[in-house]
This record gives C-alpha cells, structure tokens and sequence, in this order.
C-alpha cells in the first residue's frame, strides 16, 4: 500500500452511487478514492498507477463488471489487486459468479455502513498480508541467490551441483583428471618490500585474471594457497583431454603475469592421473584434493624454471603429438625418485 494510504478505485456508471459511495468511503478515513464511470476507464487508471482496492459495479455500459473482472484477473500485474462487486439485492447470482471469478466480495445497494467498513477493511487487511508475503517472498529468493553465490565462490562448480542434488558431496576417487599448480616465484621477498594493500591488490589482479583463464579452458578452481593456485581438468566435467586444456591454461596463465603488473614471474606444473577428492572441515571447510596426483604436480611446478610450464614425461607422453617441448632431464622427486620433466614450449 501506498504511502498516502490504502488506494482505491469506485468503478460505477451511475454518478449518484460513485458519489455516495465516495463519501462514504471518506467518512471512514479512506482519502486516496478515485472514479471511473465505466469499466474501460477504470482499465485504463489501473495501468497507469498502482490500486489497492477495486470497488466494482456489474452493470454498466461498454464493458460490464464481468468483463472487467476476467480482464484483471488474466493481467499478471493487476490479478492480486483485491476486487469487491458493487451490486443491486436482486443481482445475488451475478455477484456469485463474480465471486467465482475471482472477487474477494461485495457490497449490495443501498450501501451499509457497517458493511462497508467491515468488507472494505478485510480486503485492505488481506492486500496487506499479500504484499508482506510477496516481500518475504523476494527476500527468500535473494538470500538464497546470495547463499548461492557464496557456495559457488568456496567451492568447484560441480560440487555445488552435487551438494544442491544430494544435500552432500561424496568423497570418491577420480581417475583421469589434471592438476595444475602455478606459484609465483620471489612472491616472500614482494611482500617484505611492499606495503600489504599494494600486495593484496596486485594478487587479486591476477588470481581473478587466473579464474577468467581457467573458466575459459573449461576447468575448475580448486583453490589458491597463498601465492599458490590450483586448478584441474577432468575433475567433475568429462573433457576429451584434460592434460592439453591443463598446459595450454599453463601457458596463457604464464603470459598473463608477464601483462599485469608488477608482471611477475611464476612456475607451473602439470601431472594427469587418480585424484581423492573431498570437503574436509567441519568449519570454514573447503573442497580439496589428496593423492599422488596432486604432489607431483606441486613438486614439478617447484622444478619448473620461471615463467616456464613443466610437467612429467609420462604426462607429456599423452599430448607428444600436438606440442613442442624441451626436456629438463631427469630430477629427484620426493617419494618418486628420479623423473624425466618436460617443459611444455608451444601447441600446434
């Protein structure tokens, strides 16, 4: 309801009964009243400003009570308006198939008082109670919007799909999925010569320029461990090669710190096979990954020479075909051995 109070709208051809009900209406507090002698007109004041109660007669000229009715009624925008029939004691059928149509009530002539104030007051009361609900309604839906937004920006994608499905996110084993690790090289030293907002901010630049770079190659985010971040491939979304969407990620995420300033240096490394996967934490919990997978990618990435993309020679043996690289030797990986590092240098 508007500010001025309840709005209502007398919609009768005879002027002696608009006046008389108008009055009447004024008497009992109601000052916002407007008129129309015809069904037509008041169509057309109820499109261009907002009502609270419709009074109307059935019989009129042009467009009767009736037609009116089923005309608000079919209108999305004006159905919820409440509608009370303005009828004639021998027209006790016709208000019932008003009443059927959609009509909260009606008032019979000659009018009464105490009728009047009473029919008028519940349909005001039931608009009101109407709106709240509307309003709550659409406070639900942004909360639960924002609820949403807020799980898709802690967790992957696909596990908030599977949280929303199944109330839960099953901790399980993936097979064929790519983990990529990049870490950006003498970030420690950045931070003990610069002031934490400027950190912050330049970081943010280009984990956000990360995010976009990883949606773009249709993989997920897993998480960023202070300079570090950590993506995948395969994880929840079958893809026809995770370990080529994975180094060509690598390679556009290597450029892109070599564009935004302070155009830092970063290492990153790739390594394809089985995954555990899970949310750990009963509190601030996160989705992460665990398994032989995910070290060797964070221990190549450690390997990897600056602004360089790096992944084992098992890996690379998947995509040999379709890029150019350049071998690393072979290193001593912790719990693995010694291991062939490829450095990934372009895609045909």
């Amino acid at each position: 309801m508007i500010e001025a109070g309840p709005a209502l709208l007398v919609v009768d051809d005879n002027e002696d009964n608009r006046f008389t009900l108008t009055e009447r209406l004024k008497r009992e507090g109601y000052r916002n009243v407007a008129c129309a002698s015809n069904g037509r007109e008041g169509l057309e004041m109820l499109a261009t400003r907002p009502f609270d109660l419709v009074l109307l007669d059935i019989t009129m000229p042009e467009m009767d009570g009736y037609q009116v009715l089923e005309h608000l009624k079919a209108d999305t925008t004006l159905r919820n308006i409440p509608v009370v029939m303005i009828s004639a004691v021998d027209e006790i059928d016709s208000v019932a198939r008003c009443i059927s149509l959609g009509a909260e009530d009606y008032l019979a002539k000659p009018f009464n008082a105490v009728l009047l104030r009473a029919r008028v007051a519940a349909c005001l009361e039931k608009k009101r109670l109407r709106d709240q609900e509307a309003v709550y309604m659409q406070q639900i839906e942004n909360e639960k919007r924002r609820a949403d937004e807020l799980l898709y920006a802690i967790l992957p994608a696909g596990a908030v799909r599977e949280l929303k499905a199944t109330n839960e996110v099953r901790p399980r084993r993936y097979n064929e999925v790519a983990v990529l690790f990049c870490d950006i090289v003498g970030f420690t030293a950045y931070c003990d010569e610069n002031p934490p907002e400027k950190v912050v901010e330049d970081l943010q630049a280009l984990i956000g320029e990360y995010e976009r770079i990883v949606r773009q190659h249709g993989m997920e985010k897993i998480k960023t461990i202070g300079d570090a971040f950590m993506a995948t491939a395969g994880l929840f979304d079958r893809m026809p090669d995770p370990v080529f969407a994975s180094l060509q990620c690598g390679l556009d995420m290597v450029a892109a710190s070599h564009r935004i300033e302070p155009k830092w240096e970063v290492r990153v490394g790739v390594q394809f096979g089985p995954v555990v996967a899970g949310i750990i934490g009963q509190r601030q919990y996160v989705f992460d990954l665990w398994g032989d997978t995910v070290n060797m990618a964070s221990r190549i990435a450690a390997h990897a020479s600056p602004g360089t993309v790096a992944t084992s020679g098992a890996t690379w043996h998947r995509i040999r075909e379709r890029g150019r690289g350049r071998s690393l030797g072979f290193v001593d990986i912790k719990g693995k051995g010694r291991i062939e590092l490829i450095e990934c240098q372009a895609f045909r």
